[in-house]
């Protein structure tokens, strides 16, 4: 059972991060405002401005970021600024028992994936899949409902999505209940093979990508079954592919049929069309949480992510 973290409250501060790559800090001010309308303060990570190539800074500058929010008594959240690639390459670095001590709403999507990974596994916290400040927030095509899902921080309510929020379509049937875990397809793929191997066992597991083709989501498929991580899930959560067209139709799969391939024989349930992922309006979940997919009433329900 992992734990909790406390709920936020109006006049909180929220550390703000870049744990990968440097984030458009125009998109980033132009947020602020928006952590400020729910009445939080905000405290800005150093390396947000940093820039290594496609890093926001070295290593261990974003980890120094990451550890002094954690250990921040004045901070009570951490919400990222962006995504990109680098989280990964300090994960074996990252002081889990401190962030165990400091539980802490941890707020963040895409490459942040392998970080939801790493801190569920090790440091047994619940975190949020969703909308980050530069990346989504601070963009003019950021909807209402990916804002109002900000509110799950606030206090612990249930979450509940159906086919009145987009259109679900089952691939297979059935009933499962257990933790919600996953993100970003190409990030649980790279974690094969290391000490931060995505855990299914039992588990409702949630995919979403950007940018992949068909024969590419194949392959990462292809090594997630050959994982045997198929074998031991309890259901899959299919969230947004987004720009997943092939450069040669005419050469290709369509996406729907690579999911086809690799889930229509699977005997737990599995649902596709959910909104969330790359996509706007992007539905906010916690990793970690306790959550029901219903392949015959295509609907997902997942238990509060603070307390």
């Amino acid at each position: 059972m992992r734990t909790l973290p406390k709920r936020l409250k109006k006049g909180d501060t929220v550390g703000i991060i870049a744990p990968s790559s440097p984030p458009n800090l125009e998109n980033l001010q132009k947020a602020l405002p928006f952590l400020e309308g729910l009445g939080l303060k905000v405290k800005l990570g150093k390396s947000l401005k940093e820039k290594r190539g496609y890093l926001a800074g070295d290593d261990d500058a974003r980890l120094a970021d990451l550890h002094a929010m954690f250990e921040d008594p004045e901070v009570a959240g951490i919400i990222c600024a962006g995504g990109g690639y680098g989280a990964a390459r300090y994960a074996d670095r990252i002081d889990y028992s401190m962030i165990k001590e400091n539980p802490k709403v941890f707020w963040g999507y895409s490459d942040i994936t392998f970080l939801h990974t790493a801190i569920g596994q090790y440091a047994e916290l619940v975190t949020f899949h969703g909308p980050m400040l530069a990346s989504d927030v601070g963009k003019e095509e950021f909807h209402e409902r990916s804002a109002r899902m900000f509110g799950q921080m606030f206090g612990p309510f249930e979450l509940h999505y159906s086919e009145e929020i987009s259109l679900l379509t089952s691939i297979t049937g059935g009933i499962a209940e257990g933790e919600l875990v996953g993100g970003n397809l190409s990030l649980l793929r790279s974690s094969i093979g290391t000490r931060f191997e995505i855990d299914v066992k039992g588990k409702i597991l949630l995919i979403e990508d950007i940018d992949e083709e068909p024969f590419r989501v194949d392959e990462m498929l292809n090594q997630l079954r050959m994982a045997r991580k198929f074998d031991e899930v309890a259901g899959i959560v299919i969230g947004d592919f987004k720009n997943p067209e092939p450069k040669k139709p005419e050469k290709s799969l369509t996406l729907d049929q690579v999911f086809d391939d690799y889930f229509s024989d699977l005997k737990v349930p599995v649902v596709k069309g959910f909104k969330i992922g790359h996509c706007e309006p992007h539905f906010s979940v916690p990793l970690g949480a306790k959550a029901r997919l219903d392949g015959d009433g295509k609907t997902l329900t997942i238990l509060p992510g603070v307390e």
